[in-house]
Order: structure tokens, then C-alpha cells, then sequence
């Protein structure tokens, strides 16, 4: 037995390397300025998301009385309602449009400027559409509000693509899971806030919601100013640019330590075996009986993520508790506990995730999300039947809420790379996976 198993008997024993030994590491790779980027980078882009996605439920009453007036302005009649209708569904889903052009212009903005310089040019387009929604009220035109809505969707479909990309890139491997649930739980952050400040107490009253969709603009600053001290991606100086010093320098940076020959190495020989390997087209890809399951298990779980109805919650859950029978004064704090309910969601589904699997957590939460919608068809169509059903509606929409940010809203973008080992297919399957 030799000296170091002598000082440690019980770990030779349980045939475990001991603590202070080269084989053993004795801390997380970690360091302030690591989580100042991923709490930044965060803040200006995750939760500006979620901020957007709860933000035009309260003002919809004053947004759509702005709509008629300046229709009646214009055409000297009041607005046809299905025409507010049309315009109001406009507004609210152009969102999502601008997300789609917002995530097909990463690749090439991306690569062109990188992780970090792309989150900054992002900036200009939340603080323009920040602009031209503060200052619609004022002008007159209601253009400029749906204008701004799509801006801002481009804004969230690249940052929900290039956050995620900037944090695994530069956070080591024993921390990069727990790093990539920040921007999960700023979105709920952000839908919080939302609500929250449109609350009419605070900004959502008929004088002030223009300042609802102006306050857009401090995380964007925050962002702007913050990300210059910050390095780039070390993957991305490597990959592209070639940078081996400057790569060397930023992981120094955010490890906070001097020797990083081995996460230099790690990257280094990715980039060996990336320039080795022919990638396959989308149709090949579609072919290949080697990956046929794991293109199905991405394709049906990504759909189910996008089509599941819960931005329909989102953008109308001040109507849909309207509808429920809940008097207007009510629905603003009904409403905040939807965002509540969503951070606790999140915080659990971190907590819970490694324990009980990506699997079961996606498979649970789909099929609550499934009963809890047949419930609420049921009780929306016999609400005036009793008057404690409304209540069961809104016990509905909190359970679907829970059972979408526990399990779906991680679990699948968690399970993707698992099953994506296999390199050629990997970069084509990321087309399947929207923001």
C-alpha cells in the first residue's frame, strides 16, 4: 500500500481517489465574473422574453380603446369590432412572427459577430421597439405598437438562441447544467414583472401603459453597457477565429484560475473531430434509419412544446378569466399569480430534474397539461351553471401552468442533447428546435 492510501484508509478501502489528489477535483470551476455573465446576459435577454409575453394582458382595454379612437380619427367611424379583433390578434401574435425571423438570422449574424457582439446588436433592436411602442400613444399610431411587437419578437428569437449557445460555452462542465437554468427562470422572472407592473397600481392604467412597454428598454441598457467588460466565447475564438491566446485569456477570465490547458485541450479536440466529420443535410437527415427516433422523440416533443396552447395562456389570460365570470377588478392579481405560480414551477423542476429524469418529467407534464385543458373546455362552457366553477377555471389555468414550467418548458431542451450524440445529425436536428 503506498503512502497515500495509508493516510487514507477508507477511501483506498471504498476504492475512491482521496480528497486533495490530482484525480479528485476539489472545487467547482467558478467565478464572480462567470455569474455576472449569465445573470446579465440573462437579464437583457431571457427576461425580456418572458417580460413580452405577459405584458399586453393588462392594457388590453386601454390598447384597444387607442385602436378605436384613432380608427374613428382617421376614417371619421368607430373601428368595425371584428376588425379590432384582427388587429388586436395581429398585435399580440406578431410576437411570435418576429421570434421565426429573430431565430433563421442567427446563424448568420452569429457567426459573422459572435455570441457576445450579437447579444449587443440585439440590444438596439429591444431598445428601437421600446421607442416606437412608449411612443405610439403619443403619435397617434397604433402601427408603431404592432411595428414594435414584431421588433421585439426578432429580439427574443435570437437571444433565445445565443444566450443559451454564450452560457455553455463559457461555463465549465460540472456547472454548465445548473448555469443553463438561469434563463428558464428569468423568463418566469420576466413574465412576473410583467404582470406585476401591470398592475393598476403601478403602470397599468389608461395615462401610464405606454410606460409598460417603455420600461423594455432597461434591460437592454443594462445589457449594453455590461457585456463590453465581458470576454467572448472561448468555443467561438477558437472555432473561428482561430484566437488559441485570446481563447486561453477568456476562460482564465471566467474560470477564475490560471491553468486551463485542459478546457483548451477539451475545446481543441471538439474542433479536431468537427473537421473530420462530413455534415449531412436536413433530407439526409430525414433518411438515415440511424437517427429515425431520435429525429420522431425531437420532432413530436418540440411540436407538443410549441402547439401545447400555453401562449395562448399567456397572451390571454385577462380575457380568459373575464370570460370565467371574475369581476374586472380582480383579474390583475389573479393574473400575478400565474407568474407566481411559474418561478415556483421552475425553481422545483431544477431541483427535481437530475433525480427523476427528463422522461418522466415531459411525459407527466404533457398529460397534466392535457387533463387540465379538457377541465377547463368544460368549466368555461357551463360557467354560468354555478357559481363556484369560475373558481375551478383559474385552478385550471394555475395547474397548467405548474405542469408546462416543471416539466416540458426544461425537460425538452434538456433531453435534446442527450439524444443527439452523434455529431453530423446533431447540427442538423438544432432546426427542429425553435426558440
Amino acid at each position: 500500500m503506498d503512502s497515500r492510501a495509508r493516510a487514507h484508509p477508507r477511501a483506498a478501502k471504498r476504492g475512491r481517489t482521496p480528497r486533495g489528489t490530482p484525480g479528485r477535483r476539489t472545487r467547482k470551476d467558478w467565478s464572480c465574473l462567470l455569474l455576472v455573465a449569465s445573470f446579465v446576459g440573462a437579464f437583457g435577454s431571457s427576461f425580456l422574453y418572458g417580460y413580452n409575453l405577459s405584458v399586453v394582458n393588462a392594457p388590453t382595454p386601454y390598447i384597444k380603446a387607442f385602436y378605436n379612437e384613432s380608427w374613428e380619427r382617421r376614417h371619421g367611424h368607430p373601428i368595425d369590432p371584428d376588425t379590432l379583433t384582427l388587429l388586436w390578434s395581429v398585435t399580440v401574435s406578431i410576437f411570435a412572427i418576429g421570434g421565426l425571423v429573430g431565430t433563421l438570422m442567427v446563424k448568420l449574424i452569429g457567426k459573422v459577430l459572435g455570441r457576445k457582439y450579437t447579444l449587443l446588436v440585439n440590444n438596439g433592436f429591444a431598445i428601437s421597439a421600446a421607442l416606437l411602442m412608449a411612443c405610439s400613444l403619443q403619435a397617434g399610431a397604433f402601427e408603431m405598437l404592432i411595428v414594435g411587437r414584431f421588433i421585439m419578437g426578432v429580439d427574443g428569437g435570437i437571444s433565445l438562441s445565443v444566450l443559451p449557445m454564450y452560457l455553455n460555452e463559457i461555463s465549465p462542465k460540472e456547472i454548465r447544467g445548473a448555469l443553463g437554468q438561469v434563463t428558464a427562470i428569468f423568463i418566469c422572472i420576466g413574465v412576473f414583472t410583467g404582470q406585476l407592473l401591470g398592475l393598476p397600481e403601478l403602470l397599468g392604467k389608461e395615462s401610464t401603459w405606454p410606460y409598460l412597454f417603455g420600461v423594455i428598454a432597461v434591460p437592454a441598457l443594462v445589457q449594453l453597457v455590461s457585456l463590453p467588460f465581458l470576454p467572448e466565447s472561448p468555443r467561438f475564438l477558437l472555432f473561428e477565429k482561430h484566437d488559441q491566446a485570446g481563447a486561453e485569456k477568456a476562460f482564465q477570465t471566467f474560470l477564475g484560475k490560471a491553468d486551463v490547458s485542459r478546457e483548451v485541450e477539451e475545446v481543441l479536440a471538439e474542433s479536431r473531430v468537427q473537421r473530420n466529420i462530413q455534415l449531412v443535410s436536413v433530407l439526409e437527415l430525414l433518411r438515415s434509419p440511424f437517427v429515425r427516433w431520435q429525429v420522431i422523440t425531437v420532432i413530436v416533443t418540440m411540436a407538443c412544446y410549441q402547439l401545447c396552447g400555453l401562449n395562448a395562456i399567456w397572451f390571454y389570460t385577462n380575457s380568459i378569466f373575464g370570460k370565467a365570470g371574475i369581476s374586472p377588478e380582480m383579474i390583475p392579481y389573479i393574473t400575478l399569480s400565474t407568474g407566481g405560480i411559474e418561478t415556483l414551477a421552475a425553481i422545483f423542476s431544477g431541483l427535481v430534474i437530475e433525480r427523476l429524469g427528463r422522461r418522466p418529467l415531459l411525459i407527466g407534464g404533457f398529460g397534466l397539461m392535457a387533463l387540465f385543458f379538457g377541465i377547463i373546455t368544460i368549466t368555461l362552457t357551463f360557467q354560468d351553471h354555478a357559481p363556484w366553477i369560475p373558481y375551478l377555471s383559474i385552478v385550471c389555468i394555475l395547474a397548467i401552468i405548474a405542469s408546462f414550467c416543471s416539466g416540458p418548458e426544461k425537460s425538452g431542451h434538456l433531453l435534446f442533447p442527450g439524444l443527439c450524440h452523434n455529431l453530423p445529425h446533431r447540427c442538423c436536428l438544432f432546426l427542429f428546435c425553435p426558440a
